[in-house]
């Protein structure tokens, strides 16, 4: 990123230090973060990236050159700017502090490639590049969960969304040529190698802006404590929807609503495809892979209620081209749907969803070819 060494040496000298953190896909495993479920994600190759250095007084000086918008406060300032696009630098700031971190002043132009509003978590790669960069500008020994925790512990303080670990955890994990199951109860994850033979990961962008903040996202987290909480009644060790099984659920139904138990059956579910998906990557099975990748967004789209007209004519695209799976990804409402799509229909498709969506929505979609990347990090 030679453009961001150029503006941060014009702005405020030479010697800044570039660092990167990237945006990720999820092939499986949607709203079950902070359900103490399984997810299945990846980094990707685009990210955002910073140039940084300390600037030897008590303020943060940051330009944000994708929007042109500039802002500084000081560390000890405990209100923070207002603006939302700042305010996620600043929630790291005051995370790394609290967890020992000595922070100082610095200077940052940032800046990167990940398509805002597709569900691609660029808020977490912007607070993973930040937190993974004070932590080694400041000395700080923090590993890499922790610091994804930061990340989270942003969103939920000073941004006003309740999110899971997933998207912080994978911009701060991401191997290249793999994707990470992770256990969100647990902590623990695994790596799975992704190369596959034949298929491809296509993300296309209904160019449908999805806003998480003040949104019905945290509507549905509520559904989800309000089941595991009346199952908790009755059983012990109840913390999340994890910690429930079918039966469990069965017993509430009377109780909790109609909604409420949709939204927990599509969560109970989607624990049991991610395992399932696996299961499959281990025999080299991607046809039962994509068959998970349909049946989560019809658990989406039907029981969960996160989907919209635009994300369901793609995925129906996706279904008469022949597509092996394909499904809604991120927290719903816009942005893209994620398909695994052989070669032998790639084309086919491309054009096909291209002119179909620019002839139903007058907007021309998006397709974006994944590259499964590294994870946080400093660029050399």
């Amino acid at each position: 990123m030679k453009k961001l060494h150029k503006i941060f040496e014009e702005r405020f000298g030479e010697g800044g230090v570039h660092y990167s953190a990237p945006g990720r896909i999820n092939l499986i495993g949607e709203h079950t973060d902070y359900n103490g479920g399984f997810v299945f994600p990846g980094a990707v190759v685009q990210g955002i990236h910073a140039v940084l250095k300390p600037n030897g007084m008590a303020m943060v000086r940051l330009y944000a050159a994708d929007l042109d918008k500039y802002c500084e406060f000081a560390i000890d300032d405990e209100q923070g700017p207002s603006d939302i696009n700042f305010r996620y630098v600043y929630g790291v700031v005051r995370e790394m502090v609290a967890k020992g971190v000595a922070v100082k002043g610095f200077d940052a132009v940032y800046g990167g490639d990940v398509p805002l509003g597709a569900g691609m978590s660029s808020s977490a790669a912007l607070e993973s590049c930040f937190a993974f960069a004070l932590n080694d500008i400041y000395h700080g020994t923090l590993d890499r969960m922790t610091l994804a925790k930061i990340g989270q512990a942003t969103e939920h303080k000073y941004v006003g969304v309740n999110c899971g670990i997933m998207d912080q955890f994978a911009s701060m994990h991401g191997r290249r040529n793999c994707l990470m199951r992770l256990d969100c109860r647990s902590g623990e994850f695994e790596y799975f190698p992704w190369q596959p033979d034949g298929y491809r990961l296509v993300l296309v962008n209904s160019c449908v802006k999805h806003e998480l903040v003040g949104s019905p996202y945290n509507d549905r987290r509520r559904s989800c404590e309000h089941v595991a909480s009346e199952i908790g009644k009755n059983k012990g060790g109840v913390e999340t929807l994890r910690d429930c099984t079918w039966d469990d659920l069965e017993r509430v139904r009377g109780v909790v609503g109609d909604e409420d138990y949709r939204r927990a059956r599509y969560v109970l579910g989607e624990v049991d495809r991610v395992l399932a998906v696996c299961d499959a990557l281990n025999r080299g099975d991607y046809e039962t892979v994509g068959r998970q990748m349909y049946a989560t967004h019809d658990g989406l789209s039907k029981d969960y209620e996160v989907s919209c007209d635009e994300i369901d004519f793609l995925v129906d695209v996706a279904r008469r081209c022949g597509v092996t799976g394909a499904r809604i990804m991120g927290g719903g409402f816009g942005g893209c749907t994620i398909n695994l799509v052989s070669d032998t229909v790639y084309q086919h498709f491309v054009e096909t969803v291209q002119h179909e969506y620019k002839e139903r929505f007058g907007i021309e979609c998006k397709v974006i070819d994944v590259e499964i990347g590294d994870g946080a990090r400093r660029v050399e």
